[in-house]
């Protein structure tokens, strides 16, 4: 199915903007080592502050990658599946299921921007056992109604149904960082 997706509240960049700190990353958490194109994504032009999150860059178009798509039906699936009588609590093995037979394409996804990015700071908070710690992160930020395309395709149409349930899960939760705060949420449309 092909889906248009488009943000109802800004979306913040994942990336660090430090290319050390972002190639170190992504290699340590690839299972099969970084992909070529991973490594190769530019970051923006210029000085990026140390604690700021970018977006992916190829050519100067900015984009997500599937495997974010992939994220989001995870996180949505893992969080329907706690309401009875939602398609998601009747599913087994959803990681699985997510990884293995449900691929949203195309691997780059572009993100049409409507508008200028911004740049989002906020405060994050953690409990230590040291006691409360606060730091600011700062993120590029995409704004509403800025959209992507996708498509997904399921290789058993049983779970056409289920991708509509997590798309529509995202009008509360959206995608990127900060989706707690209501950042990233988004309404689509199937074309």
């Amino acid at each position: 199915m092909e889906v248009r997706i488009t943000f109802t509240e800004p979306l913040l960049g994942t990336l660090s903007g430090n290319k050390d700190i972002a190639e170190e990353f992504i290699m340590s958490k690839h299972p099969d080592g970084p992909q070529e194109d991973e490594l190769h994504a530019d970051l923006p032009e210029g000085d990026v502050e140390k604690s700021t999150t970018v977006f992916h860059r190829k050519d100067g178009q900015i984009f997500l990658w599937d495997y974010q798509i992939k994220g989001f039906f995870k996180d949505a699936c893992s969080m329907l599946r706690r309401i009875p009588d939602t398609r998601s609590s009747k599913l087994t093995a959803y990681k699985k299921i997510i990884d293995g037979l449900i691929f949203p394409a195309p691997r780059m996804i572009p993100i049409e921007v409507v508008g200028e990015l911004t740049f989002t700071e906020r405060p994050l908070r953690a409990q230590t056992a040291k006691g409360e710690r606060i730091a600011l992160a700062r993120s590029e930020t995409v704004p509403v109604g800025s959209s992507i395309t996708i498509t997904v395709n399921c290789l058993h149409k049983k779970y056409d149904k289920l991708v509509k349930e997590w798309l529509d899960y995202g009008e509360l939760r959206g995608l990127g960082q900060w989706r707690n705060s209501g950042m990233g949420r988004f309404s689509y449309k199937v074309l």
